[in-house]
Parts: C-alpha cells; structure tokens; sequence
C-alpha cells in the first residue's frame, strides 16, 4: 500500500498506538429506522465499540440523534424511485469534510458503500484518514434484479470506484469476496457477520404462537426478511401444494400486497423485533431462503442459531452460512430442487431434528463479540499500515484462518 504523505489540511493524526483507544467515524448508507442487515450490522459495531471504550461518530441519511451514546450525524438523502422504503445518503463531501476535521477520527469504516460512502471515502483519502469499507450490499446483482438500464455497468463502475480508494474492503462471504477479486479490488479480507446466541436459541420456541399459526398441527415453514423483489420469494408459491404445512411469512417491503395475492393461506406476520422475531423463528420447523444475491444471509444464521434447519440457494453467503449437515442449498431460482429438499425435511422428523441440531452447533462460535473483536483488529491493522508502524499479525489474506 502507497502511504500518502499527510496534505495541508488534513485531519490531524493522534499520536496514540494501534491497541489504545480508537475514534472511529462510521458512515452507513442505511440506519434506524430502516430494519435490515446494513443497519443490523452497523448497530451491533457501535455497541461493541461503546463497550470496549472507543469513541464513534455515526453519519447517516437517517437515525436518531444518538445510538449507543455516540452522536448522529443524519445527513441529506433520498428515497429510490424503485424503492421507496430505502434511503440512500447525498451528503456534500463539504459537510462530511467538516465532521470528520472536527471528529478527528483514527480510522473511517465505510458501511455497505454506496452514493454517501463514495464521498467519504474521497473526503478521508483526502484528509489521510485509513479507510475500512465493508462490502455488504450486490449492488451489481440489485441491479440486475430490478432490470436498470445500464444499471449493471453503472454499479460496477461504482464499487470499483470506492474500494479502489479505501485502505480495506471487507467482505463476508468466500463469493463476494470472488466477485471483487475479479474486479480487481485489492486489499481484501473475509469478515463475517455475529448472530446473537442469547435471542436466538431453541428455547425461545412458542407453542402458543405454533398453536395460532397451526391449530392443525401443520409444519411451519417460513421466510424471514425483506419482502422485495431481489428476494425471489415467487418461488414460495411452489411450496403451497405441499400437505400439511403452512407458510409464514416474517417482513415488511415493496413485495408484500403481490406476496398475499400470490401465497393465500400464508401468514403475514409483518416486522418483529427482540423477543417476538426470536420466537418466530425458533418457532419454524424448516427456513427457506430464495434470493440468490445475497452476500452473507443472515437470517439462514440466525435460524441455525435458533434451532432450525435451512434451505436456501447455492450462491453468495449461504455457501459459507450453512454448513454441511445444517441444510440444504439448491441451484438458484430451481423450485423443482427447493420443494424436493423442503419434502425431505418434512417427511422425516428425524432428518429433521438431527439437522437442526448440527445447524445449531455450527454458528455457536459466531458470537458478535468475536466477530467485532476481529473488526477492530482490522481497523489497527490499516492504521498501523497507514503510520509505518509493525503490524502484529495479518488479516488481509481472504483464506487466514483468523478472517474466516
């Protein structure tokens, strides 16, 4: 890596070592309000910052006005002509040059880049701030779902253009890491995603709630997430025929009014959060996934940790998710291959059971707390780089044992 020579008006650097105490400006395309995995992560970072005693400033389009005791910058934004529950931020590089002079951050973590983490990552190359991006969001595949004209070479002109310029990218599956090899984005490593053990385990199953969802004694199957169009979730209706099951359906989105058309009989749930989301899941006895542009998925981990197994498409995170013995994955957008492993399951209780326990063993070591441990070592490792100090250990290699 080419170290910058520090330009007249740059952010001041703090004499500190890598191991003390971090300042670090996260900047998110997505947060509170917004329910999904770009704003999962970025609460779940802050937290575990908070608790370790570093300091963060978040810059954001939309949140309150502090998360975790560390302040909110919300920024201008703006809602996606195709999408209009999802904001994306537009901030100037002015403002965001202000906070960060003003912050004096050690090290900037880009969260799933896109319009606002392309200007941040301009304004700290600028003020030589060290840059963490985490790769987070197949804008290339999002594009490619929703059928943009020139959409595709935009987007892949666009995250080409950020993490050519960021110190790090972080992606967090062997498949995005692949798909940004053949880019040629350097300086990559794998950082998957924590799942909390404590709000989904086995123990949180519902027999009240089972009961409501099926007085018959019907199996549950059931999708977990975003109701949108990238999600495939058409391929649902295939599972309707099946005997003896209902579809219960966790979410809220764009999708939703065509989904309750398309899967009548089929419960709509709509978005949950803490004690009533971890029951809902613990509740099902299979998980079906079905969008195949997903870089991690982690509602298949969060049901594994719940005790459930999972069937899901083999492409993108899933590939690592769900490992062998804890599911079945099928050939992207196949519903003849979905309905076949959704029967098995079905049909043998004890496949069942002995699969849902080998999916609950294997995420027991995927604690948040480990997994933003080997965060933060990322964030010393790039501003160790950044100042010519030795760097204790490496984390850049995609296939180190410590980055898996």
């Amino acid at each position: 890596m080419r170290i910058r020579e520090q330009a007249r008006g740059s952010a001041p650097r703090h004499p500190s070592i890598p191991g003390g105490r971090l300042r670090v400006l996260v900047v998110a395309e997505s947060f509170l309000p917004q329910v999904n995995g770009v704003t999962n992560s970025v609460r779940r970072v802050l937290d575990h910052l908070a608790s370790k005693g570093h300091e963060a400033v978040l810059v954001a389009p939309t949140g309150p006005a502090k998360y975790a005791g560390f302040r909110v910058h919300v920024v201008r934004g703006a809602r996606l002509p195709f999408y209009r529950d999802f904001r994306i931020g537009l901030e100037t590089r002015r403002r965001l040059r202000k906070i960060m002079r003003e912050f004096e951050p050690d090290v900037v973590h880009i969260a799933s880049p896109a319009t606002l983490g392309y200007q941040a990552a301009k304004v700290a190359a600028e003020l030589d701030v060290p840059t963490v991006a985490i790769y987070q969001t197949d804008l290339i595949g999002f594009a490619e779902r929703y059928d943009l004209p020139g959409g595709v070479r935009t987007m892949v002109a666009l995250t080409r253009r950020i993490h050519l310029q960021v110190d790090r990218t972080l992606a967090p599956s062997t498949a995005s890491l692949r798909q940004l090899e053949l880019m040629g984005i350097p300086g990559l490593a794998r950082w998957p995603r924590g799942v909390d053990l404590d709000q989904f385990d086995p123990h949180r199953r519902s027999e009240e709630l089972r009961k409501r969802l099926a007085p018959n004694g019907e199996l549950l199957i059931g999708y977990i997430g975003r109701l949108a169009p990238e999600k495939e979730l058409e391929l649902l209706a295939h599972l309707r025929p099946l005997p003896g099951v209902r579809l219960v359906i966790v979410g809220g989105g764009p999708e939703e009014k065509r989904l309750r058309k398309l899967l009548p009989g089929a419960a709509f749930l709509g978005v949950l959060h803490g004690a009533e989301l971890a029951a809902a899941y613990a509740s099902l006895d299979v998980f079906v996934h079905t969008g195949r542009h997903e870089t991690y998925c982690q509602a298949a981990q969060e049901a594994m940790a719940s005790g459930v197994p999972v069937v899901a498409p083999k492409s993108g995170g899933p590939i690592d998710v769900v490992t062998p013995g804890a599911g079945f994955l099928y050939p992207p957008g196949n519903a003849e291959a979905l309905v076949d492993f959704v029967r098995r399951l079905i049909d043998d209780p004890q496949l069942r059971a002995q699969t849902a326990e080998i999916a609950q063993r294997s995420v027991q070591d995927r604690s948040w707390i480990a997994v933003n441990n080997l965060l933060v070592r990322h964030y010393r490792e790039v501003i160790a780089e950044r100042r010519r100090l030795p760097v204790d250990g490496d984390l850049r290699s995609p296939l180190s044992k410590e980055a898996s």
